[in-house]
């Protein structure tokens, strides 16, 4: 018979361990279970009133946000902690320029689409979480629209299909 020192099963030996993995763990399924006005409880305030707008890519619907001021840009979808499937949100600027993005505060992974003025997907940019890394448009643009990464792709949707909607038909 071999015999081994067992560690010691003392609920006080154990305790602390223990106490942070279920604090972690708490945490996580908080995270994966808050509503959008809950995360200002985690540092900000999610925007979900901003004006909307449908928007067509194919025979999908998208229900899109439209973020048009620069407060409502440089907030665009920080602190969501979700989106629905058909949903995202269009950025859009006054003139034509290289458009750059980053995760900075956002929690959920996105897919950001660089449009043209007349709907043409230019570039499409697959964005990590909570990421400071820039992702830019490959030539001036007055149009992003992100939604829940992999949605372009699941569609076959890549750069120089157009999308079809109100703000790409103004002049």
């Amino acid at each position: 018979m071999t015999s081994f020192n067992a560690p010691s099963l003392h609920p006080n030996a154990l305790q602390p361990k223990v106490l942070l993995a279920l604090s972690l763990c708490g945490l996580l399924l908080a995270a994966m279970w808050l509503k959008p006005a809950q995360a200002r409880e985690l540092g900000g305030q999610p925007q979900t009133d901003l004006p909307r707008t449908v928007l067509q890519a194919g025979m999908h619907k998208i229900d899109a946000q439209v973020a048009s001021t620069p407060a409502q840009r440089a907030t665009g979808l920080m602190w969501r902690l979700g989106m629905p499937t058909h949903e995202g949100m269009l950025f859009v600027f006054e003139q034509p320029a290289v458009q750059c993005f980053w995760m900075k505060n956002t929690p959920s992974p996105l897919t950001a689409a660089f449009v043209a003025d007349d709907g043409t997907i230019v570039n499409l940019a697959d964005m990590q979480p909570l990421s400071e890394q820039s992702h830019c448009s490959a030539k001036p643009v007055r149009f992003v629209l992100e939604m829940n990464q992999g949605w372009f792709g699941k569609r076959a949707i890549q750069p120089g299909f157009k999308l079809l909607g109100e703000p790409f038909s103004r002049k």
